[in-house]
């Protein structure tokens, strides 16, 4: 039986095809990445503590209004896990981006697991601002668009307001550009 001759081209190589465990996926062809405002660090931060209060009080009520001892070693896991993880958020919150490219918007984010999201302009059907109290004062908005894949909403937190609706503007006009050919 003979040998079948490999095709000569980059990436033809089996081995060569799969990226070593642990690599970053990176993007040749992708461009510059735009971040979010780094003040989205503190909508993160006070989220989080809002929820380690409101466990704190629950797991301390159980505990002492019901001598329900668990609840306090649970109540302090949480706590325990909680702290930790804020001292993760400002580099999760680096992690996000977004890139307008020719046929599309691509999204980033996570550290560990990270997602990388390509959104057509040609099916966004939504394009939506939402601003949170706390990210209202700190004059922050999400930018929110959805497609016809019910499971593929996407939203870009943490835009300053002014590039949330420059850029829901923009995505807009090149959504309805990209219809038009349909």
């Amino acid at each position: 039986m003979a040998e079948q001759p490999v095709p000569d081209y980059p990436g033809s190589d089996p081995i060569e095809a799969v990226a070593p465990v642990g690599a970053r996926l990176d993007l040749p062809e992708a461009g510059e990445w735009k971040r979010v405002s780094p003040k989205y660090v503190m909508v993160e931060i006070v989220g989080t503590v809002i929820f380690l209060l409101i466990v704190c009080a629950a797991a301390g009520a159980l505990w002492l209004l019901l001598d329900q001892v668990w609840a306090a070693w649970v109540g302090g896991l949480i706590a325990l896990i909680t702290l930790v993880s804020l001292a993760f958020e400002p580099r999760r919150v680096r992690s996000i981006g977004y890139q307008l490219r020719a046929d599309d918007l691509l999204f980033r984010r996570g550290i560990m697991y990270q997602r990388f999201v390509s959104v057509p302009y040609g099916r966004m059907q939504l394009v939506d601002i939402t601003r949170g109290p706390v990210a209202r004062l700190l004059g922050l908005a999400d930018l929110k668009f959805v497609t016809a894949a019910a499971s593929s909403g996407v939203a870009i937190p943490g835009l300053a307001e002014a590039d949330a609706d420059a850029l829901r503007d923009r995505l807009v006009e090149l959504a309805e550009s990209r219809r038009a050919g349909l």
